[in-house]
């Protein structure tokens, strides 16, 4: 594997890692800076919602651009900006912090991908695009774990420390191991958006998002729910997450061979059902509580494992509703799960808010099953007999 294909995975997992980490820390950040753990979840919704918004144009502001000075000076924000949040005493003030980090790296992701597709040998084009998508698996398995001990074990500023530690490292690996290529052609923002005016690739896009939505709903307040549903800490949150984030990168794993098997359409249908399963049997953990955390670990493993499984499906759904928009569509796609992240922040804080984390479960199974009934239209609103759909793998013209 060439040293600058892990240095770009190294730079995805440090991203994500800063995203996640937050769900290992939100009690400790809330209760220090005096707001509800509500309020301290909007730190993961800003982020993800300003890497949504700044992905798109950040790609036609730095189109021309070298790819190493991008790299170089986004990272260097990225780190500055969470060594800043290591010693803020304001809500505000970190808030403000966190925008800065998500706009460094919605400049950095979309030339990840494209740096990795275009640097790859023409037969490996796959399986780097795959090991760079697993480096924010792997944050979850490992990042997001070792976050929440630091944190626990220094306070919550120690893990924007970390943060900050690991864009460095990822700065310093990037200038090392990158070979200078040329920038991208520009492509007008409007060209860019221009699938959106396709209804089956919108309905496709809510559709992503809603997927996204409804697993970031428990995933951001994994902490207030466990611990009310057992009593766990930030070591065994910790220790939760590690296993949450292998469980996540089999599941991802199984997802992607579905989709090829089966089709997508069928993996998707599985996995929401699986999904919308383990959330039923959460509610039934909520009404037994309180149970010790060994007894729920063989669920968190399986929510974990499908809600990693069903985005190769839906990924794979919406290339064949895009047809030869499929690389566009591809590039909102990560807009669309970032849209969905800071949702899941914002709509499991007005849950957590109005109900209590007991409710987060089944709203996070509405939204699924909702996010199916989008893609379903989506198939439906797609002109039969079309290019796209002669350009659509078999089996995957259907709605």
């Amino acid at each position: 594997m060439p040293a600058w294909l892990l240095a770009l995975v190294f730079t995805m997992f440090t991203f994500a890692t800063d995203d996640y980490v937050i769900a290992g820390v939100l009690p400790e950040v809330s209760a220090d800076l005096g707001v509800s753990v509500a309020a301290g979840g909007q730190l993961v919704t800003a982020f993800s919602l300003a890497f949504a918004l700044g992905a798109p144009v950040a790609s036609v502001v730095s189109a021309t651009w070298s790819r190493r000075g991008l790299f170089t000076w986004a990272l260097a924000l990225f780190t500055a900006a969470n060594w800043a949040a290591a010693f803020t005493t304001s809500y505000a003030v970190l808030m403000g912090l966190r925008v800065l980090a998500a706009l460094a790296a919605a400049a950095v992701v979309p030339a990840v991908y494209a740096l990795a597709t275009s640097l790859a040998p023409e037969e490996r084009r796959g399986r780097y695009l795959a090991l760079v998508m697993g480096g924010m698996t792997g944050s979850l398995m490992l990042g997001v774990p070792v976050g929440t001990w630091v944190g626990g074990a220094f306070g919550w500023q120690a893990t924007f420390g970390l943060g900050g530690l690991l864009g460095l490292v990822a700065l310093v690996a990037i200038r090392a191991t990158l070979p200078e290529s040329p920038p991208a052609a520009a492509m007008p923002v409007r060209e860019r958006l221009a699938p959106l005016a396709r209804p089956q690739v919108l309905l496709g896009l809510l559709g992503v998002v809603g997927i996204v939505l409804g697993s970031m709903m428990l995933m951001t307040y994994l902490a207030p729910f466990l611990r009310d549903l057992a009593g766990a800490g930030p070591a065994e949150l910790g220790w939760a997450f590690a296993l949450a984030g292998l469980a996540g990168l089999a599941g991802g794993q199984l997802g992607g061979w579905a989709a090829d098997r089966w089709g997508a359409d069928r993996a998707l249908i599985v996995g929401i059902a699986g999904f919308t399963a383990v959330m039923g049997l959460f509610a039934v953990c909520w009404a037994l509580r309180p149970l010790p955390l060994p007894a729920l670990l063989p669920l968190l493993l399986v929510w974990a494992a499908v809600s990693w499984w069903i985005p190769p499906p839906a990924q794979t759904r919406l290339l064949a509703l895009a047809g030869p928009s499929g690389p566009q569509a591809l590039a909102l796609n990560s807009s669309a799960v970032y849209v969905g992240v800071s949702g899941g922040g914002a709509v499991g804080g007005l849950v957590l808010e109005s109900h209590g984390s007991g409710r987060l479960p089944l709203a996070a199974a509405a939204v699924e099953l909702a996010a199916l009934a989008l893609f379903w239209a989506a198939g439906r609103a797609r002109p039969p007999a079309t290019v796209e759909d002669r350009a659509a793998p078999q089996g995957e013209a259907g709605g």
